[in-house]
């Protein structure tokens, strides 16, 4: 402690030199003994002594402690730059010289650096780690992960980053094939569920709940679990789909047989529209909504329990629309049957329940399948009958009209009269010329293919060109004999008027034959067929006999079923039995 000397104004602190000189001014003037003196002063020095040791020792344990610092520091440098990875941080001095403070204050910036730096790596590697772990959390099942991966400070290079980046990638690229995977799964269910009519939520929620709508893409679980339970759900899915898609086939099979066996109209199909397109269709052509529904399969099966109830009253409806169709291709191709027998024959079938009803009727079917391959035969022939029936309506017009004596006088129509007189001769001529042998010369090739007659209403046609034949050429004779006469009576006319002086009043002609060709007859059904009728008054006539007609009426088959395995030729034969129903 400072003590102002006031003898000595000019040094402005006390040193040990004035205290010795005070403390020798005390002692003279107290009368202190040397001995007391250099005891005194020995104990004095022996303080300073002390002071100063342990000054120095202090001195001493700051330097040790500043080298040790030193010593840490070179060393946590060391170890940071060897986690770091760090081979040649710019920054570290490279001499150590300078006092022990100086060479710390040179390493503090760096090691501050480095600090930072290890901080940041580890933040670094920490996230890196920790997205490693959620992931494969996630492929493993296993979300609930609290605990932060612990970081290996030993080594933080970039390297050890660069593989932990890597592993993150690829765990990252597992991921998302993953999540593709489980979302084309959660796809598929959901468009087999809509086929199916299932509630796709409570499917998918089974399986895992984060597969839902309701959580994010990203929140979907991924696990290995997941995956296989999905694969498992679709496949029983696809499998529950093709069972149905069976049964709605075979009750879709059954709905058309049975439409068709009862001729259900196409207003009341439409209504299982939905259900008959499907009726071929595979399992993956399947993909509208509802269309395998249970209710949809229970309602298409109890349709057809309906019609299988139904189709034993509706069995004689179909059956007399069959055999209405067979006895109009029979009417137009001028095939006389029994229709009343065969409808007779059809009840007590039907009544007996000794036959199947889709047998009957595919018997049927097939006899209308004969009948119109016999009626196709016949066509070419039917088409000549036609023109040369329709050309002796015109031939006996043409003889009335040559009998008209007034056909040249002026009156009204006359020269459209004119115009077709002079058509009927020449489709007359063509008659007597080419339709007639035509016609024979087909009709006998078609009885000779076939071992049968070709019948026309009942009445073999060749009889009928046949007797036109003999009654054409009756009618040329008749002409000859017409002209001899009228030859006669004007030689006799001649003579009379020499004789006489007078012209008698001229006989009247006697009136020649007339042929007159096939008159419309009422047909079966009410549908009007065309047969050869002859008058009764014309003398040397020949006409097929209503017994004759009467002969060659065939009769309905008694046996319906063993009718369609018969040959198509027994059913047509004038002397056998002809197909008039089913």
């Amino acid at each position: 402690m400072a003590v102002v000397d006031a003898e000595n104004p000019r040094l402005g602190e006390t040193t040990c030199g004035s205290l010795l000189q005070k403390l020798q001014e005390i002692w003279n003037e107290v009368g202190e003994s040397d001995e007391e003196r250099d005891k005194m002063l020995l104990q004095l020095e022996q303080e300073c002594l002390d002071v100063y040791k342990r000054k120095v020792e202090l001195a001493a344990k700051s330097r040790a402690q500043l080298l040790q610092a030193l010593s840490d520091a070179k060393l946590e440098l060391s170890s940071l730059v060897s986690a770091l990875g760090e081979k040649s941080f710019v920054g570290v001095p490279e001499k150590t010289s300078g006092t022990i403070k100086e060479q710390l204050a040179a390493i503090a910036p760096v090691l501050e650096q480095l600090w930072k730096q290890k901080e940041d790596r580890v933040k670094e590697f920490s996230d890196v780690q920790s997205q490693i772990q959620k992931i494969c959390g996630e492929i493993a099942g296993n979300l609930n992960l609290s605990e932060s991966p612990a970081v290996d400070e030993s080594d933080l290079s970039l390297k050890k980053l660069d593989e932990y980046q890597s592993q993150l990638h690829d765990l990252q690229k597992e991921k998302s094939e993953r999540l593709h995977k489980v979302l084309e799964f959660v796809s598929t269910v959901h468009d087999l569920c809509a086929v199916l009519g299932l509630d796709f939520l409570s499917t998918v929620t089974e399986v895992h709940p984060s597969l839902n709508d309701s959580t994010g893409v990203q929140s979907k679980s991924i696990s290995n679990d997941t995956l296989s339970r999905l694969a498992k759900t679709v496949l029983a899915l696809k499998e529950d789909k093709k069972q149905r898609l069976h049964k709605l086939q075979e009750s879709a099979t059954q709905l058309l047989d049975l439409w068709n066996l009862m001729d259900t109209p196409d207003e009341e199909r439409g209504f299982f529209d939905h259900v008959t397109c499907n009726i071929s269709a595979s399992v993956d052509e399947v993909t509208v909504p509802g269309a395998l529904a249970w209710d949809l399969i229970e309602q298409t099966e109890v349709e057809v329990e309906r019609l299988d109830q139904l189709k034993s009253s509706r069995m004689k409806e179909i059956a007399f629309k069959k055999q209405s169709e067979l006895e109009e291709i029979f009417t137009r191709a001028h095939i006389e049957i029994d229709p009343e027998a065969a409808r007779d024959k059809i009840m007590e079938l039907i009544d007996s329940g000794n036959v199947e009803p889709t047998e009957l009727l595919a018997d049927m079917d097939d006899q209308i399948a004969k009948a119109r391959d016999e009626a196709l035969s016949r066509k070419d022939i039917l088409d000549k009958v036609e023109k040369w029936m329709s050309a002796c309506e015109e031939e006996s017009w043409l003889e009335d009209y040559n009998r008209d004596e007034n056909r040249y006088n002026a009156s009204r129509g006359a020269h459209l009269n004119l115009k077709r007189a002079e058509k009927a001769r020449i489709l007359v001529n063509k008659i007597q010329v080419t339709l007639v042998d035509t016609l024979v010369a087909k009709t006998r090739g078609w009885e000779e293919d076939r071992g049968i007659s070709f019948t026309y209403d009942g009445v073999p046609l060749l009889a009928m060109l046949d007797e036109y034949a003999m009654l054409r050429q009756d009618r040329e004779e008749e002409k000859r004999r017409m002209r001899d006469q009228k030859k006669y009576q004007e030689l006799q006319h001649t003579e009379q008027e020499t004789i006489f002086g007078s012209k008698p009043s001229p006989a009247r002609p006697v009136g020649t034959k007339k042929i007159v060709g096939p008159r419309a007859n009422g047909g079966p059904n009410g549908t009007p067929g065309r047969r050869l009728s002859l008058n009764a008054h014309q003398n040397g006539s020949r006409s097929v006999t209503k017994d004759a007609k009467k002969d060659l009426r065939p009769v309905a088959p008694m046996n319906y079923v063993e009718i369609a395995k018969e040959d198509a030729a027994s059913h047509i034969s004038g002397t056998d039995t002809l197909p008039v129903s089913p």
